[in-house]
């Protein structure tokens, strides 16, 4: 059945689809933090857009349509783990992170070229600084300052009112200010 609902996608609508992987890839990373599942994020996102794509209206914005989805994935999923969450052993998650993913010692060979990018086009303060920022700033000054979307596209993606779009862009700009001010030569 789901065969027969990808058949269906017209060709520029994959075609328009798949030119924003990249971005949703980057904002998947930010939003996760761990390369696979961004990875895991974004296949589900496209999966849900390809079935859905009979929904889609032509002549709206796909890319805004596509974050929406990603978002509202992502939301689902931390709901999902927070309700599934474990004790776990202190002593075993120290081991498991000196060991990274198969054996691998951690930052090992799992590093993906986009990831990779990201790290040598943003400065290591500038990335740290954003990792840093509680979530909702993070996605919307995101959103806004690195994938370039208007106010009223992430209001509708985060479905929050734009109002709150524009005080969470303003804060997070501002916590970021005051995270990266030291860097700033100072004049003599």
């Amino acid at each position: 059945m789901a065969r027969k609902g990808l058949r269906a996608v017209s060709p520029a609508f994959e075609a328009e689809a798949l030119q924003a992987l990249d971005s949703l890839y980057r904002t998947a990373l930010r939003l996760t933090r761990v390369p696979a599942d961004a990875e895991d994020l974004v296949q589900e996102t496209y999966l849900k857009a390809f079935r859905s794509a009979g929904q889609f209206e032509p002549g709206t914005n796909l890319r805004a349509w596509l974050f929406t989805i990603l978002h509202n994935s992502a939301r689902n999923r931390a709901r999902d783990r927070a309700r599934d969450a474990v004790a776990i052993d202190s002593e075993l998650v120290d081991r498991a992170a000196e060991q990274g993913p198969g054996g691998f010692s951690a930052g090992g060979p799992y590093e993906t070229p986009e990831t990779l990018l990201l790290r040598e086009t943003l400065a290591p303060e500038l990335q740290a600084a954003i990792d840093e920022l509680p979530l909702v700033f993070r996605q919307a000054v995101w959103l806004r300052d690195v994938e370039e979307f208007s106010y009223a596209e992430i209001a509708e993606m985060l479905s929050i009112p734009i109002g709150t779009v524009m005080s969470r862009i303003s804060r997070g700009r501002h916590l970021l200010f005051e995270r990266l001010n030291h860097l700033r030569p100072v004049n003599a």
